[in-house]
């Protein structure tokens, strides 16, 4: 049976200087403020694109972790950063690419054995397969 999630969102206004609330179902977030300026000027604030990546290194660090587990390997800690690359193209704005730069402490694991598990991990998210995008990986193992 299939899981759903859901999230809702509401703009109010022209696009520049109108602004706009998003809320999860779950209440985890409820009327979280997005404006143009906090999308494309920089303003203090969040934004669709910033809520993407934060989903991402979410997923990957979720997922790498499941990957060293099924080579019986524990994280102590699995900590990534997602970089959403977001540009002006001939088409409108455009997510273009995603760089994840993760760090982990995996006791016992070998280079092979972390680097085998973080490229499963980059390919086999559930986020990764539903971008539309080229997605990069940077894997540091911490001693």
């Amino acid at each position: 049976m299939p899981l759903n999630r859901k999230a809702t969102a509401q703009w109010n206004g022209d696009l520049k200087t109108g602004k706009g609330t998003f809320s999860a179902t779950s209440g985890a977030f409820k009327d979280l403020p997005y404006s143009f300026t906090t999308r494309f000027e920089g303003t203090p604030g969040t934004n669709p694109e910033e809520l993407i990546a934060a989903a991402h290194a979410a997923c990957f660090s979720m997922a790498f972790s499941g990957q060293l587990g099924s080579a019986s390997l524990t994280p102590e800690y699995v900590r990534t950063t997602a970089t959403l690359n977001f540009e002006k193209t001939d088409v409108g704005w455009t997510a273009i690419s995603i760089h994840l730069d993760t760090h982990a402490k995996v006791p016992g694991a070998t280079n092979e054995q972390f680097e085998a598990a973080a490229q499963n991990a980059k390919v086999g998210c559930p986020v990764s397969r539903l971008l539309n995008t080229k997605i990069e990986l940077t894997a540091t193992m911490d001693k």
